[in-house]
C-alpha cells in the first residue's frame, strides 16, 4: 500500500506540499523484481541477472542525483512510513523547475517459501480534484479501478517534504487494467490522488558526492 511525503521560499513551497501529499502511498505491483535483502552488517547483494553496475535504491540519500531511467533528478526529501511492522521509504525527487516525483522503495514479502523481494515504483499526480477513494469500483480517466486495501500509516521525514517531521497519512488503493492508483490525505487533510509505474531496480543508479 502505500505509499507514499523544509523550507522553500514562494511558490516553490506550494509545489512541494502538493507533491509531499501525493506521496504518500505504497500501491503493490503483481509482477515485483525479486532481488534478496541484504543481511544486517552485510552489502546488499546485487542481481545476478542485472548490469554489473547494479545500484541498490535502498541505499539512496537525501543529497544524491538520482538517474531514473532516462531522467536526471535530485533527492531533496524522504518519508520513512511504518504500518503494522511493515516499513518503506518514499524519495522525493526534484526534476527542476519545480517539477517533483516520488519513488517508493520497498522490501516486500513473496508467495509462501520464497525470499523477499525488492518492489521500486516511480509516482505521478493523477487530476482527480475533489474525488474521494471509495470502497466499490470507481472511474478514473475513463478507467474502471477496484479496491485493493486501505489504512493508516506513521511516516518519519526528512530533509524537504513540505510535511511535518512526523504524522499520519491515510492511504486507499485501487487497480485497474494494469495500473495502480492510489488516495491519500495527511493528518486528515485533502485526499490526492497518484498513479504507479514498476520499475527494475537496475533502471536506478546515483551520483553521491563523496
Amino acid at each position: 500500500m502505500t505509499t507514499a511525503i523544509v523550507i522553500v521560499l514562494g511558490l516553490a513551497t506550494v509545489v512541494v506540499v502538493l507533491g509531499a501529499i501525493a506521496a504518500a502511498r505504497r500501491a503493490r505491483a503483481r509482477e515485483p523484481v525479486r532481488t534478496p535483502p541484504a543481511a544486517p552488517g552485510e552489502t546488499p547483494a546485487r542481481d545476478s541477472e542485472a548490469d554489473p553496475d547494479f545500484f541498490d535504491p535502498r541505499t539512496i540519500r537525501v543529497g544524491d542525483t538520482v538517474y531514473v531511467e532516462a531522467a536526471r533528478y535530485r533527492a531533496v526529501g524522504a518519508l520513512h512510513c511504518t504500518m503494522q511492522g511493515e516499513k518503506w521509504t518514499e524519495y522525493l525527487l526534484d526534476e527542476g523547475a519545480r517539477r517533483y516525483n516520488w519513488l517508493s522503495v520497498e522490501e516486500r514479502p513473496g508467495e509462501e517459501g520464497e525470499p523477499l523481494h525488492l518492489e521500486v515504483l516511480l509516482w505521478t499526480d493523477v487530476p482527480a480534484q475533489g474525488m474521494v477513494p471509495a470502497r466499490h469500483m470507481l472511474i478514473v480517466d475513463g478507467l474502471e479501478f477496484y479496491p485493493i486495501e486501505r489504512g493508516t500509516a506513521a511516516f518519519r521525514s526528512e530533509g524537504t517534504t513540505g510535511l511535518p517531521e512526523r504524522g499520519l497519512l491515510d492511504f486507499a488503493d485501487y487497480r485497474g487494467d494494469g495500473r495502480l492508483l492510489s488516495f491519500q490525505r495527511v493528518q486528515g487533510g485533502q485526499w490526492e490522488a497518484s498513479y504507479a509505474r514498476p520499475l527494475t531496480p537496475g533502471s536506478i543508479r546515483v551520483d553521491r558526492l563523496p
